[in-house]
């Protein structure tokens, strides 16, 4: 394998889901983090023992838009706040240093193109979401962008920050070289790499169409890898309908998903881990096969 590897952590919101013990509503996932931040707290130190170098904050659905639509506006601040905070906790007595990555996620709804929010709008508002991040974090990480003027307003706002900034683009499930708005992944990578990118992933997609899509990130200068979903495929998702739509497989077991990574890394991914359905034990299974390599 080519190293050294980077891994992340795996998705927050299927863990949350499955110990909180009730159906998910619009905004679930910030109405845990206040309620009960000790499950929160624990997924990410669960991930930090399995061998996860990078966490990334709980602020996925905390987008100025989302709270807004559902009348919370108000708690943006205090939200980010909370998840900086219980971030921070999760990581003591990891005996290593664990990095804290911003997130910067669809500002209107996952998987859903035709919903992105045009360049200049995406720009003022993304910058929000740095302005309030940045001083807590070590990078910042654009995830499941599923459209070119998104990621590339993503990126040139994490980028003015002067921290990195690894863009993630999710890719249609039957079309791994394409993004789910239908855009080649080569140009959208060219884009996002001229506007500021450090890094380079795809990610919340299912780890076949990501193996087809991932030596599109080669040849730009930059690391690349990628971090898969565990569902049978996603489907476009409304403005308030929660994610418990979506179905997980039941064949990507931890050693299932770390041959699909392993794969990658063969390739010449550096950066590797989880999205959605992928929990601690897959992380630690690909912590496993990674030693005795050193974290980058």
């Amino acid at each position: 394998m080519p190293g050294p590897v980077t891994l992340l952590d795996g998705g927050m919101g299927q863990e949350l889901i499955r110990r909180i013990g009730v159906p998910p509503k619009p905004l679930w996932s910030t109405w845990v983090m206040m309620e009960r931040p000790d499950l929160v707290e624990a997924v990410h130190r669960e991930f930090v023992e399995a061998g996860a170098e990078v966490l990334t904050l709980n602020t996925y659905s905390a987008t100025p838009r989302r709270l807004g639509r559902h009348g919370a506006a108000d708690q943006f601040a205090a939200l980010h706040g909370a998840a900086v905070a219980i971030a921070k906790r999760a990581c003591i007595g990891a005996g290593r240093p664990v990095r804290l990555a911003g997130c910067l996620p669809p500002l209107e709804n996952s998987y859903r193109p035709d919903l992105a929010v045009p360049e200049d709008t995406a720009l003022t508002e993304f910058a929000e979401l740095c302005a309030m991040q940045a001083p807590y974090v070590d990078l910042f990480i654009a995830e499941t962008m599923a459209a070119k003027t998104e990621a590339v307003a993503a990126t040139r706002a994490a980028a003015a920050t002067g921290l990195p900034i690894w863009t993630a683009l999710t890719v249609d499930d039957d079309d791994g070289t394409r993004l789910r708005s239908g855009e080649p992944v080569v140009e959208v990578a060219e884009a996002v790499v001229e506007a500021g990118a450090s890094a380079l992933l795809l990610n919340c997609s299912r780890p076949e169409a990501i193996t087809a899509g991932l030596t599109h990130l080669a040849g730009f200068g930059v690391p690349f890898g990628a971090y898969a979903n565990g569902f049978t495929g996603v489907v476009p998702l409304g403005p308030n309908q929660p994610v418990d739509v979506l179905k997980a497989r039941l064949d990507l077991d931890p050693a299932a998903y770390a041959d699909h990574v392993d794969g990658w890394i063969a390739s010449g991914a550096t950066v590797v881990g989880g999205c959605c359905e992928v929990g601690p034990a897959h992380i630690a299974e690909i912590a496993r096969r990674l030693q005795p390599q050193a974290a980058l």
